[in-house]
């Protein structure tokens, strides 16, 4: 007996079909030397009519080209599913986005006078003209409200007076910084949405892997909206960045690093996959001599949240110690450049701290620079300029110089602010270890919050 009770599945005959078999009127209609043909040799020809039947349908539904006739084009099937060629694929995904990419152009008031003046700063109450400082791109992610929802750099709108989107046909709309985060150079913006019906699809940069395609989308010098292509260099790649651009390295930002071309002006737009789905916010390069094909961006899985929090409080919130701070490695640089500046006779300048961050040039040193005290084997840690907030209240002081968070050593800035956004949150309990006038001494107070990097 077959494995099925029946004669469709059986592969025996049984006596009903053999005596059907032998009845004229149910013969098979093709003869061969005046007889019916055999069961065996029906069973022969049915398998190779359904192998040429499965062969055609194979190739129908898979696209297959090579089929019988010679056919070299893809063959769409009924639901309408059809082989796309390969190198159509990066047109057909820049198409999907392109009309969410956008042009987003700083500008800054400056200072009148001959030529082009000097741009005044952002709170500058001072009369001056309003001038392009800037131009970056952008992405719209979503419409809301009548409002449509664009991603940027921070870098891109930083110090503007105002901000204006260029969409892809030309047309310039005012916009609204909706907030900004200097940590992870990221920012969101607000223009109205009449006429936009496009908005880009985010993707999942996890999925990303070395050498895949990717698109890179905006509008390199100025020049207008470009694409470049290229592929993925490394998926996780930590780059140090200087949050003051003064040369001291405070910050490590997690990228995705492309050989895709991006230049100024390529800053904020979009990087997609070949699906036409946001995988990153192209965000640098390194320009250097004898160095091509190296761009960042930066992962839209890290960037979403970022977005989200943006949009809704316009801020990151983030622990706060309230420490305006200089590394200690940076400080003896410094100071040694001052030493050696006034034995020329002339005025040693240390550099302008930021709040729970690394110096920056400016301003001299309180106190004169007055000498650090210091056991002979510290030579890492964070000098306090000015304690305000949570650290004031806990009685940290200048030239005050934290060596630990909890347990944790803390060598320079960056590993205070990594400790700080990555350990703990806001409102947690924190021990600092510090050293005053070459005594340790330890405090406890819980951290406050950090509303923006003003």
């Amino acid at each position: 007996m077959s494995l099925f009770d029946d004669d469709f599945y059986s592969t025996k005959v049984s006596k009903r079909a053999a005596r059907e078999s032998r009845k004229g009127n149910f013969a098979f209609p093709y003869k061969s030397g005046g007889r019916k043909w055999s069961n065996v040799r029906i069973a022969f020809v049915s398998s190779i009519t359904s192998a040429i039947a499965a062969t055609l349908l194979f190739g129908v539904v898979f696209g297959g080209g090579g089929g019988i006739g010679g056919g070299g084009g893809s063959v769409a099937t009924a639901g309408g599913v059809q082989a796309v060629d390969p190198l159509e694929r990066p047109i057909q995904a820049s198409a999907k986005v392109r009309p969410a990419v956008v042009s987003v152009i700083n500008l800054q008031k400056f200072a009148l006078g001959i030529g082009n003046g000097k741009a005044l700063p952002e709170d500058s109450e001072d009369k001056g003209t309003l001038r392009e400082a800037g131009v970056g791109s952008g992405v719209i992610i979503s419409k809301k409200d009548g409002k449509a929802i664009i991603v940027t750099n921070f870098h891109v709108i930083d110090q503007a007076k105002e901000v204006k989107v260029v969409l892809m046909n030309g047309e310039a709309r005012d916009a609204r910084i909706v907030g900004k985060d200097q940590i992870t150079d990221l920012a969101v913006l607000e223009i109205d949405a009449k006429g936009i019906d496009v908005v880009a699809e985010i993707g999942d940069s996890s999925t990303l892997r070395p050498a895949e395609y990717i698109i890179a989308i905006g509008n390199p010098l100025g020049l207008g909206e470009s694409v470049t292509t290229g592929s993925v260099s490394k998926t996780k790649q930590i780059v140090p960045v200087s949050l003051n651009q003064d040369g001291v390295y405070d910050w490590e930002q997690e990228v995705i690093q492309i050989d895709a071309s991006i230049n100024q002006g390529n800053s904020g737009g979009p990087l997609i996959d070949l699906n036409g789905r946001v995988v990153g916010i192209n965000s640098m390069k390194i320009a250097d001599l004898g160095v091509e094909g190296i761009g960042f961006a930066i992962p839209i899985n890290l960037a979403m949240p970022i977005v989200e929090s943006l949009i809704k409080v316009g801020y990151v919130p983030r622990p706060y110690l309230g420490v305006y701070t200089m590394d200690l490695e940076q400080y003896w640089e410094q100071k040694g450049f001052q030493d050696s500046q006034e034995s020329a006779g002339e005025e040693g300048v240390l550099p302008e701290a930021d709040k729970d961050g690394a110096a920056g040039e400016g301003d001299v040193l309180e106190d004169g620079g007055a000498p650090l005290k210091l056991p002979d084997d510290v030579y890492d840690g964070v000098i306090v300029l000015e304690a305000v907030g949570p650290a004031k209240d806990a009685g940290l002081l200048f030239n005050d110089v934290i060596v630990k968070l909890d347990r944790q050593s803390i060598g320079s800035t960056m590993e205070l602010r990594k400790y700080l956004y990555s350990q703990k949150k806001i409102g947690d309990e924190i021990e600092i270890s510090y050293y005053r006038d070459g005594e340790l001494k330890k405090t406890h107070f819980k951290l406050g919050e950090k509303q923006d990097e003003e």
